[in-house]
């Protein structure tokens, strides 16, 4: 079940949207994120799905929001490892450091 941007929702509320159902996947698991920090989540990223945590902040940037749509397209939001980003590790490092540095 993939969340849908709908013409009703702003970008933030399908936002919210995304990180409730990526934290209520691990509860759901029985896994509580006691090392993600507040303002942050987890995301899985590589074909070794290497666990990263990211800031919230990110998810307002064009080149986060690329990388959430090719998750729902390859992915979906309903699958039991939490948010799994379809990108190479090392380019997902190198997008991360730049978007921190902006």
């Amino acid at each position: 079940m993939a969340i849908k941007k709908s013409a009703k929702l702003p970008q933030t509320a399908v936002l919210k949207q995304i990180l409730k159902r990526c934290s209520s996947l691990g509860k759901k698991q029985g896994y509580e994120p006691e090392d993600v920090p507040k303002g942050h989540f987890a995301v899985y990223v590589g074909d070794n799905r290497t666990r990263y945590i990211v800031p919230i902040s990110l998810l307002n940037t064009p080149q986060f929001q690329t990388l959430l749509n090719q998750s729902e397209q390859e992915f979906g939001f309903c699958h039991q490892m939490g948010l799994t980003i379809p990108c190479d590790q090392h380019l997902f490092e190198s997008l991360i450091t730049s978007m921190l540095l902006l």
